[in-house]
């Protein structure tokens, strides 16, 4: 998340991923106001003017907040409330309106006073390394890029190439290039490339693009697979855990495994759905914990509070939805776990 302090009570924000969005969720409250850019049907006053034909216009309000949710999961956050404040004086003030923010909107948001936790949650996605994912081969190639556990997937690209049976005039170094383009989209400064794939095609690949950009590189072996399998192949594998150790998508899995070990030894010291890890946390139990977006959907205002709590009693906290096979995993085990400090006798 971008953010740049205004003042002692307004800091402007652009979420740049989902985890950002679900942070504002969880930052921005009733009574508190929200200030961005939005448009409007203002009715037109002009001779010959159509009365019931309005015109569409941009323009900057401030928000009392009375209302926030998350649309279609965690890809958008609408933000409703009442204007306050507006650079048009044919906007009504007290009048209701709502924001629809997406990733890399831009908003300023004013409290009387920030709590730690707030402030926190600003600066909590900060700290992630991105990883571009290429999983090439001769045939295709899936690109993906991580950021904390989302995967943002780019479509297969196909080299053309006819395979050893047939033959062709198959130019690897243009299919190299349509590679190329596409990261370079995607692709951030401080990101880390992580190339595999079957065969030497990777190796290829590396020196290829390491001519024209000079990138954090990382050419990995074990994973045969290229395309969008290869990727879903790696974020599962114990290469990932190793070489991306300080991620979160790592770590989420790593909890997710332990979880695993500790249920077949019948060990207690996890919690699995929402009552087990709401009761955990009133014991002040919960060392970690893991939740997917489909906790989220069932009851969205009680979760928030809920993840609030916890993350106020230093509970290292971790979102995964699914983009990624953990995220489907921990939707299967009620949509949240943890892990606990000492077992809690029944």
């Amino acid at each position: 998340m971008i953010t740049k302090i205004i003042d002692e009570n307004s800091i402007s924000v652009i979420p740049e991923d989902s985890d950002d969005l679900l942070n504002l969720r969880r930052i921005i409250k009733e009574n508190d106001k929200v200030i961005g850019d939005t448009t409007r049907v203002l009715k037109q006053d002009r001779d010959y003017s159509r009365p019931d034909k309005g015109e569409r216009i941009k323009i900057r309000i401030a928000l009392t907040v009375e209302k926030i949710s998350l649309d279609d999961v965690l890809d958008r956050l609408r933000v409703s409330g009442i204007i306050s404040e507006s650079n048009n004086e044919s906007v009504p003030h007290g009048s209701h309106h709502s924001f629809i923010l997406k990733i890399n909107d831009g908003i300023t948001i004013s409290k009387k006073k920030w709590l730690p936790i707030e402030k926190n949650l600003l600066e909590s996605n900060n700290k992630q390394i991105g990883f571009v994912l290429v999983a090439i081969d001769t045939g295709d190639c899936g690109i993906a890029r991580l950021r904390g556990t989302h995967l943002e997937f780019m479509p297969n690209i196909y080299s053309g190439s006819g395979g050893k049976r047939y033959k062709t005039n198959f130019n690897i170094e243009k299919f190299f290039e349509h590679v190329q383009q596409a990261v370079l989209t995607i692709i951030k400064k401080e990101d880390t490339m992580i190339i595999f794939g079957p065969g030497e095609t990777k190796k290829r690949f590396s020196n290829f693009i390491q001519k024209s950009q000079k990138f954090n590189i990382k050419v990995i072996d074990g994973i045969d697979s290229g395309g969008e399998d290869g990727i879903y192949i790696f974020t599962k594998s114990q290469t990932m855990k190793e070489i991306m150790s300080e991620s979160n998508l790592a770590k989420a899995s790593s909890i997710i495994d332990e979880i695993m070990v500790l249920a077949n030894k019948q060990n207690k010291k996890f919690t699995m759905g929402f009552d087990e890890t709401y009761n955990a946390n009133q014991m002040g139990a919960v060392e970690s914990l893991v939740f997917s977006d489909k906790a989220i959907q069932d009851d969205e205002q009680k979760m928030i509070d809920f993840l609030n709590d916890v993350e106020s009693k230093g509970v290292k906290i971790y979102s995964v939805d699914s983009t990624t096979d953990i995220g489907l995993r921990v939707t299967g085990l009620g949509g949240i776990v943890s892990l606990l400090r000492y077992v809690i006798e029944s």
